[in-house]
């Protein structure tokens, strides 16, 4: 595993920058702070197992590589697009939509 120079971050095998020790990757963190403008202390209660320090730099590592973790999101969320659009919708998708089943 590579280091970056960030505290408590490191890149996987797949240069994925994560949370050292961890299997949280940075996107993780940044999508919870993003969707839900979330700051360190609400996240750490929906990570209790991390630290305020893992957090920021978390947080940190995104603002400094915005474009980068921006782009990553924006593939993740076109890949996801791609899926749902091959699956279709579910049978409870369709009735909630009030289409026959």
């Amino acid at each position: 595993m590579a280091t970056v120079d960030y505290p408590h971050i490191s890149l996987d095998s797949a240069s994925v920058p994560t949370l050292t020790g961890t299997r949280i990757k940075v996107v993780e963190i940044v999508l919870d702070h993003l969707a839900h403008g979330s700051g360190a202390e609400e996240i750490q209660r929906q990570f209790p197992h991390l630290t305020l320090g893992q957090i920021h730099s978390a947080l940190a590592y995104y603002y400094d590589h915005q474009e980068e973790v921006d782009g990553d999101i924006a593939r993740r969320l076109h890949k996801v697009g791609g899926i749902q659009s091959r699956l279709g919708d579910s049978p409870l998708a369709r009735r909630l939509k009030g289409v026959n089943v």
